[in-house]
């Protein structure tokens, strides 16, 4: 039965961390991850090392392309629960607006949840991929 809370658990604190992301809610977006979760996303060159490293980027997209989020659908989840750890895989439709005008993206992304000492699950990795 603990297995089921726990993939119960995991799962909510997905959509808490979609529903924040979707709705341009950013403090509490960035407030899923642990300090230093790493990102991987191919829009970015490069790895980024913790929250601080991703909030600046956003910042400059913001800055520079008037970038924001305007809504977020995940479907097809999947969550494996492995100990203290558990593996989040979804389809992310995403609703951004720019500068240049509105877009949906589609993706895939994986989010690995770590179980904290207080037991709340927060993100430490996440990795973004284009959908075929």
């Amino acid at each position: 039965a603990l297995m089921g809370d726990d993939t119960v658990q995991v799962r909510a604190a997905a959509e808490r961390l979609v529903a924040a992301f979707g709705s341009g809610r950013l403090d509490d977006y960035f407030a899923c991850f642990a300090d230093h979760a790493t990102f991987v996303f191919y829009t970015t060159p490069q790895r980024l090392e913790s929250v601080d490293a991703y909030r600046q980027l956003w910042d400059g997209w913001v800055r520079e392309d008037g970038f924001r989020v305007t809504g977020c659908v995940s479907s097809a989840v999947r969550v494996q629960v492995l100990g203290d750890a558990a593996v989040m895989v979804h389809d992310v439709v995403t609703d951004v607006e720019t500068r240049a005008g509105a877009e949906t993206v589609r993706e895939r992304d994986t989010i690995v949840f770590a179980r904290q000492g207080d037991g709340r699950w927060l993100a430490v990795h996440e990795h973004l991929s284009r959908a075929p």
